[in-house]
């Protein structure tokens, strides 16, 4: 077996926690309305909800009465009902409100935990550790930005995390995907890291080029494409993935970890609109006219990378569990700075 091989095998990543000390998106900001929605955040369950002038907060989703999931329950002002009982619980997790309390009872003296939580981008960004962030979340410029055309696709894959950031760290894998990706043929030219990320930079025959007015059909008739090489950036900004083909493309993976063997994650495709000037003369709403239009216009392409993917990863899941020692022959540098990567950031915490 390779050193290279030997390195990767030597660290059991698929063990690994998360460093709960960094910001993880849990929904979009679409979900979360006046009614609780229950999400998992590494065997956390937590109810989101927006009180009664519009603010996300996030609760511990378990009423300490009956230990039933306030996620069941509905929103009364500012405060969260239990579905059970009625008890009430204000943004801070104490109990504010018991409809059956005897005028010669006190308050239950329970708290629940409450959650740091972010609304910025389209997403719902929570920080799942107990300390005051010393980081921001990762932040996506391009999702408010006129000239960028978005595509959100949703993970679900029952995989340990580890396998989902490898999956996207090695472009070599395009071997699967054939005419659904914007590239083939990567070659991995250089790899940079430190204590908070791994970038990995490639170069690829580029199947577009988005520089005509008709140039996104492209992306659906294969005879348009013209292949170019153009460089492909991907990095694992711990915890977070992003990639970016030339001045094309631009893709982002968050993650929210749920468990050992489960992983939710979004992935969002941002078309680049630059090459076209003359955008920047039309007025304001018509551009974002232009934008919210054309939003989910690579569905179709993303959705089936992701099957694809997920199919992978699962079976790779499914492999360790059967027989964990059995070894893997890795010829791809950048999974050994990407497994060190995980291990130092659960380290840290």
């Amino acid at each position: 077996m390779s050193s290279l091989s030997q390195a990767v095998q030597n660290s059991d990543v698929r063990q690994l926690g998360i460093n709960p000390n960094h910001w993880y998106v849990v929904a979009l900001s679409s979900q979360v309305t006046n009614k609780p929605v229950g999400v998992t955040i590494w065997q956390q369950a937590i109810a989101l909800y927006r009180d009664s002038t519009g603010k996300i907060h996030a609760l511990e989703d378990r009423c300490p009465h009956r230990q039933v999931k306030l996620s069941h329950g509905q929103v009364m002002g500012n405060e969260l009902e239990c579905a059970y009982h009625g008890w009430r619980f204000n943004s801070a997790g104490e109990c504010a409100a018991v409809p059956y309390l005897a005028e010669n009872q006190k308050l239950p003296n329970c708290k629940i935990r409450r959650y740091q939580v972010k609304e910025q981008d389209g997403f719902i960004w929570l920080f799942p550790g107990d300390v005051e962030p010393s980081v921001k979340p990762l932040g996506l410029p391009e999702w408010e930005h006129l000239n960028y055309i978005a595509t959100v696709s949703v993970i679900n894959c029952n995989a340990h995390y580890s396998y989902l950031i490898e999956n996207l760290m090695d472009m070599y894998h395009g071997h699967l995907h054939q005419d659904l990706q914007a590239w083939a043929e990567a070659s991995l030219q250089d790899i940079d890291e430190d204590n908070n990320r791994v970038d990995a930079h490639y170069i690829a025959q580029s199947y577009y080029k988005i520089d005509k007015i008709w140039s996104i059909s492209q992306l659906f008739i294969p005879a348009l494409r013209r292949l170019h090489l153009e460089p492909l950036d991907v990095s694992y900004i711990y915890p977070h993935w992003v990639s970016t083909l030339g001045k094309d493309f631009k893709i982002y993976c968050l993650l929210c970890p749920v468990n050992e063997t489960q992983t939710k994650a979004y992935l969002i495709h941002f078309t680049s609109l630059n090459a076209f000037w003359r955008l920047h003369k039309l007025p304001v709403w018509f551009r974002r006219f232009v934008k919210n239009s054309l939003f989910g216009a690579a569905q179709k392409l993303l959705d089936g990378l992701v099957v694809q993917d997920v199919q992978m990863i699962e079976e790779e899941q499914q492999a360790y569990l059967q027989n964990h020692q059995r070894r893997n022959y890795e010829l791809n540098r950048v999974l050994v700075s990407v497994q060190r990567l995980m291990k130092s950031q659960v380290d840290l915490e």
